[in-house]
């Protein structure tokens, strides 16, 4: 009937070329069922999500950045970051000041030794801001590192697309409103805050007018006051303003309590803004607007026909026209078995399963889910161990397009043959001791990404160490994990331009003499050959 609700998040459409036919796949069948927008049904995530309009934004920017949306992935959804220290190595463009905002690449994205360099080259990048709630392997390469707060440390947003309604969250800090209550004047919220962590929207009202002090760059007004002009916005003004002119219904609820919009969002932290928030895409239309369906003027759906496009005009147009292509259709994935010589020992990496213990890189800090979760290891069906004579907890070396990493084999049937699989989140380094991630959630490394031959050594793994913490000395695991991601070539979709993250295992054999856990090579080299071999595939805008 009409009640199918199918989902797909990640899994085979960030995994493979081609993946992003997966949904649209997926997506057909609940057009063919009738069950787009129905009562247990599937809906558009768009139509259950509350996005206000902040008190002021500033017009788009006048000038395409190519390294951001490089021309030959006009229609990726996304800006390519992923590529970045690869456009910067063939000389597409420098960049004077680079903020990576709660984002780790260099442990994170593939290849990310190109990143390490890049970071290093002020020539490339003239000035590297880390703005990051957690210490992160990327932070070692910063010029600066500004602690940002976690959700309990900085006012935010938030509304997630959780049922058929739609409904926003105000986040507070929780020292600033508990000082507030307790009668305190807290001017800045950093003042409130442990150490020297910032609310990051007020760094930004601070940078903007640090940076344009007189207002002559037409940079420092998009941060101004709409009630002091010339004046920093304070954060009661600028979610104030949110609360009071852009959530439909929040005003009235909050007058029938005495409360302003603001008082009351502090209150209870939620407001429901709308409920049974099915088929708006059948709603009626104003005049000119939307699309005309048997006479009457309906809202449609936000795609450039305001209809349901089976086949895509937009791929079409911009020459994606095989049918294979426009019309939902299954596209062979790089690592096909087809693609895979198993006779030459060849298989299928599967490099980003999560853990439902731990979230990327940000659950180092977690004593207690990192003694659940500490290690990653060489997920392999026994057959294949039996092939190249392993057993659960010997040393593997797998190599794949651009390097080799070693790590200790789990011989299991809970995989595939011909199939080796290793866990995201883990393999976490810190280049000295003291400094960065704690000594029993990572590995003290040498790392060397100047050569063409880049390595990182394992100089001890994890371990207890002394901190205000009792807990820090018993730490009894030394096995954090093996950086995988470092020997993943990047594969950008010719499409979508997302990367393609399921990798092919050149070879898995036992390691060798003089290998130990957690070593990892990758060719830099064969790094960038592996890049324009994916780059060929893409059909640029000029084209």
């Amino acid at each position: 009937g009409d009640r199918l609700s199918a989902h797909v998040w990640r899994a085979a459409a960030t995994g493979n070329l081609g993946g992003w036919q997966v949904a649209r796949a997926l997506f057909l069948l609940n057009v063919l069922t009738g069950s787009v927008g129905t009562r247990g049904g599937t809906s558009l995530h768009t139509w259950n999500k509350f996005v206000p309009v902040p008190f002021s934004s500033p017009p788009a920017g006048e000038a395409w950045n190519e390294l951001l949306m490089p021309l030959e992935w006009p229609l990726s959804m996304f800006e390519m970051s992923f590529l970045l220290p690869h456009f910067l190595e063939e000389g597409r463009g420098t960049l004077d000041v680079y903020f990576t905002r709660v984002y780790n690449p260099v442990w994170t994205n593939p290849d990310g030794f190109q990143w390490i360099r890049a970071l290093k080259d002020e020539s490339r990048i003239g000035l590297h801001v880390a703005l990051t709630p957690t210490w992160s392997e990327t932070a070692w390469f910063a010029d600066y590192v500004l602690p940002m707060g976690h959700g309990g440390e900085r006012h935010d947003l938030m509304s997630q697309e959780t049922h058929s309604g739609r409904w926003i969250g105000f986040r507070q800090p929780v020292r600033r409103v508990a000082m507030e209550r307790a009668g305190r004047r807290v001017a800045r919220t950093r003042d409130a805050n442990p150490g020297e962590v910032w609310e990051e929207s007020e760094f930004w009202v601070d940078l903007a007018f640090a940076m344009d002090p007189d207002g002559s760059l037409g940079v420092r007004r998009w941060f101004e006051s709409p009630a002091r002009p010339g004046e920093p916005i304070t954060m009661d003004e600028y979610f104030g303003h949110i609360f009071e002119k852009s959530v439909p219904g929040l005003p009235e609820a909050a007058a029938k309590e005495g409360l302003t919009p603001l008082a009351y969002m502090r209150k209870y932290g939620a407001f429901e803004v709308s409920k049974d928030d099915y088929s708006l895409h059948e709603r009626a239309a104003a005049p000119g607007k939307g699309i005309e369906v048997d006479g009457e003027r309906r809202a449609g759906f936000t795609t450039p026909s305001g209809r349901l496009e089976f086949m895509s005009p937009t791929l079409r147009a911009w020459g994606w026209g095989e049918q294979r292509h426009c019309i939902p259709w299954p596209l062979e994935s790089h690592v096909h078995p087809g693609r895979i010589d198993a006779a030459k020992g060849e298989m299928l990496l599967l490099p980003n399963f999560r853990l439902p213990t731990l979230i990327h890189t940000r659950s180092a800090n977690s004593k207690w889910l990192y003694e659940i979760s500490h290690r990653n290891p060489v997920w392999i069906h026994p057959s294949d161990a039996d092939r190249i004579g392993a057993r659960t907890g010997d040393l593997l070396r797998v190599t794949t397009e651009i390097g080799w990493f070693v790590d200790r084999a789990w011989v299991t049937e809970g995989i595939k043959p011909g199939i080796v699989a290793v866990s995201h989140h883990l393999g976490r380094w810190r280049l000295r001791d003291g400094d960065g991630i704690g000594a029993g959630m990572s590995s003290l490394v040498a790392l060397d990404a100047e050569a063409e031959r880049r390595t990182l050594d394992v100089l001890r793994g994890g371990g207890p160490w002394e901190s205000p913490d009792p807990d820090t000395s018993r730490i009894w695991w030394e096995d954090v994990g093996v950086h995988q991601n470092l020997t993943h070539g990047v594969h950008p979709d010719p499409v979508s331009g997302g990367h393609c993250w399921h990798q092919k295992a050149r070879n898995v054999e036992r390691a060798h003499p003089g290998d130990r856990l957690g070593d990892v090579r990758v060719d830099g080299r064969r790094s960038m050959e592996v890049y324009r071999e994916w780059l060929a595939l893409a059909r640029p805008a000029r084209a």
